[in-house]
């Protein structure tokens, strides 16, 4: 365990950036109200049992507060569960069953927005005190022999044993892409996805910390499993959390450039080694994560899918002026710079300087020097920064 001082100011950064219970909550409510409508007797989706569930960093209780100009983003998967299959529908007219139930959703709720057609999802846009967007993916099961095809693959090269695999591939489902050239025609060659699996491998990552499972387990009076992921506050999950905020801020001007979620969450797991405090759990993915970045493609394959690259577009000639693969390797050296600053034990100004550039947050510097145990606010010259230098600021 690293210093207990740098969990102290760690914490404090995550109070700032996390999202509180009742945001969970009333997006749990908000997805939990179309599934339900969904279910309703006049439904044209009722017959085919609709299951509506979370994914992304909701699920995963990894997300972050957005910037004050900007939404939160909840992503969504509408999975038709019964009497469907890829021989009998196209994508196309999937994707309009679900999407004429969600307009006849957004009227029924006074939802003023017009609904939105994405590449392989709705978008419904919430502006009731927590601005939401929701983005629905519909899909259906994935076939038998696809998802023996996933379980094989899961068990030679993502090395999950063969219960585990057979747990995930359950969960595999065809989505829609508008982008597709099949996306009118009958046809089995549909896009696979998997968050639902992904998040049951994600558990299986957190569960590795045992000794935090067993307080929280302690804390609630109830099984881990019987929680949502929010409620479980690993430090997988916070380290996730303080990486994001950093890549968020590090890339507030150059948007397209910047690495995306799944990547930092797929290898912060991969580098996870079960420590139980946040510090030394940090320190761990940071110094880790590189380690577990193929040199040939696939480069960041998914665990649960791992054809799939994560990191495609890397490569991909269409992105090619944002320099992905350079900015993600970049956004890591700055990164271990700027946390190992946020991490000094005896420089309270030196905690609140890194805190400022590199997480876009004002740390009182009283706050800070009595958190490391400084009698008073010590600060010792360093490099003086202006606006105009280049990124990174720190150097190792």
């Amino acid at each position: 365990m690293l210093d207990n001082r740098s969990n102290h100011v760690l914490k404090s950064i995550l109070e700032k950036i996390e999202l509180p219970d009742s945001a969970y909550e009333k997006a749990e409510k908000r997805y939990k109200d179309i599934g339900e409508w969904l279910h309703r007797p006049d439904s044209t989706c009722a017959e085919y049992d609709p299951h509506v569930f979370s994914q992304g960093s909701f699920r995963l209780g990894t997300a972050i507060k957005p910037d004050s100009d900007e939404e939160y983003d909840l992503d969504i998967g509408c999975k038709l569960r019964q009497g469907l299959n890829k021989y009998q529908i196209t994508q196309e007219a999937l994707k309009n069953h679900i999407g004429d139930e969600l307009e006849c959703y957004r009227k029924a709720r006074g939802i003023k927005e017009e609904l939105a057609e994405k590449k392989r999802c709705w978008r419904l846009e919430y502006a009731d005190g927590l601005s939401f967007h929701m983005d629905i993916v519909p899909c259906i099961p994935e076939s038998n022999s696809g998802k023996g095809a996933l379980k094989k693959l899961m068990v030679e090269n993502s090395h999950f044993d063969d219960a585990l695999a057979q747990n995930v591939s359950q969960f595999a489902v065809s989505i829609t892409d508008n982008t597709a050239p099949e996306y009118k025609s009958i046809t089995d060659n549909w896009r696979i996805s998997n968050p639902e699996g992904y998040a049951r491998w994600f558990e299986t990552c957190m569960k590795t910390a045992q000794s935090i499972i067993n307080e929280r387990e302690m804390r609630f009076n109830a099984s881990i499993d019987s929680l949502p992921y929010y409620q479980w506050k690993t430090p997988l999950q916070q380290a996730i959390q303080l990486l994001k905020r950093h890549r968020d801020t590090m890339f507030k001007d150059s948007e397209d450039s910047k690495p995306i979620s799944v990547i930092i969450t797929t290898l912060a797991a991969k580098a996870y080694k079960g420590e139980s405090d946040l510090a030394s759990a940090l320190n761990s993915i940071l110094f880790g994560m590189a380690d577990y970045i193929n040199p040939n493609a696939p480069l960041v394959p998914n665990p649960v899918n791992p054809v799939e690259d994560f990191a495609d577009k890397w490569y991909d000639k269409d992105s090619a002026e944002y320099k992905l693969q350079e900015s993600f390797y970049k956004w890591l050296y700055q990164a271990k710079a700027d946390f190992k600053a946020l991490c000094a034990k005896d420089d309270s100004q030196l905690v609140v300087e890194a805190a400022d550039r590199g997480l876009d947050l004002h740390l009182d510097a009283t706050s800070v020097a009595l958190a490391l145990g400084l009698s008073a606010a010590i600060s010792r010259p360093t490099k003086e920064i202006y606006a105009s230098d280049p990124k990174p600021w720190f150097k190792q």
